[in-house]
């Protein structure tokens, strides 16, 4: 991964400008497809809305309708192209959460305790095991493979945590591999099946050597604990001047204690994020945990918490919100 610091922060600033002024028919369509405002780009909807349409096409089918997409000077077939990407990538996005569900009922049936897991499947598809192994490491803070199981070998995908080097690890297990390679958080290789138990049982033991799995707990670095009186759509302006955001200069992170849940319901197609109307005892403020759903239940109305959260807009209807881009949260107490 490339730091936005210096020099790479530059050029992805000038690169942000040239797409929230977009000249090619493409990307233009793209952004229409994508219900994106122009001016309003950043680092964040690329990685999380632009980009992943433009790598479905690689992942399910062939990385050529997206070349056509950014290359074609026809707009009919911009528009015809940018919805074409779309479809593949819902079709991505629906794929991606049947594997991540196959595989975490795969973790849970085997021993969940282990350091670190090795997941396959003959059903899997290559194209999203990386996307898979990631959010399963997110969930369950384990370093994860995943690998599409074919007849003789099988090709597949990892994903860690700061504690374990996977590059490093799948090194010590080069002779058991036909090839690999990578870096530090991720990496890539392909095994004959019949290595798979012993490519698992160093794996497992390398992990075991590395940390303790027994103490293994997420940490989330918080910028300055802050109260939301303070907050105005000024300081999220000076914040936004701040970007682009991403790897080694990352969106400020604040907390805020003592916050009373005065609204909370589950939102989106799979109703997997959560959306709070939270109180600090002089205003209400909307706030959103996207891939939160599962905390809802242990979040009563009338509930007082700590949140950690990122500040942003919310642009909805032409109208323009401060809200809270949830990151975590825990009762108070």
């Amino acid at each position: 991964m490339v730091p936005l610091v210096g020099e790479n922060r530059a050029l992805v600033k000038r690169g942000l400008r040239y797409i929230n002024r977009p000249q090619r028919v493409g990307l233009k369509a793209l952004i229409e497809q994508t219900q994106l405002k122009v001016g309003r780009i950043t680092a964040g909807t690329i990685g999380f809305t632009l980009g992943p349409r433009l790598n479905a096409a690689g992942r399910l089918t062939h990385a050529l309708s997206a070349y056509r997409l950014l290359s074609t000077q026809d707009p009919a077939e911009a528009q015809k192209l940018a919805a074409e990407l779309h479809r593949i990538n819902v079709e991505r996005q629906q794929m991606t959460q049947q594997f991540v569900n196959s595989a975490r009922a795969q973790i849970m049936q085997g021993d969940s305790l282990d350091p670190l897991y090795l997941i396959t499947d003959p059903e899997f598809n290559e194209g999203v095991v990386g996307l898979v192994a990631s959010r399963l490491t997110e969930q369950f803070y384990r370093p994860t493979l995943v690998a599409r199981l074919g007849e003789t070998t099988s090709k597949g995908s990892g994903r860690s945590i700061p504690e374990f080097d996977i590059t490093r690890a799948l090194d010590q297990c080069a002779d058991l591999l036909v090839k690999h390679g990578g870096h530090a958080a991720a990496a890539g290789f392909t095994i004959l099946n019949e290595n798979l138990d012993a490519f698992k049982e160093r794996l497992i033991a390398i992990a075991g050597e590395t940390f303790d799995s027994a103490s293994l707990k997420k940490t989330l670095t918080v910028d300055a604990e802050i109260n939301l009186r303070g907050v105005t759509h000024q300081l999220i302006d000076d914040i936004q001047n701040l970007q682009p955001f991403g790897y080694g200069n990352a969106t400020p992170r604040f907390v805020t204690k003592n916050l009373e849940v005065k609204f909370h319901k589950l939102v989106g197609k799979d109703k997997n994020h959560l959306k709070l109307n939270l109180f600090d005892g002089k205003q209400l403020w909307d706030a959103i945990g996207f891939g939160m759903g599962e905390v809802w239940p242990s979040i009563p109305r009338g509930a007082r918490i700590d949140a950690v959260y990122t500040l942003e807009f919310n642009i909805w209807n032409g109208m323009t919100r401060l809200q809270l881009n949830l990151k975590d949260l825990r009762l108070s107490g």
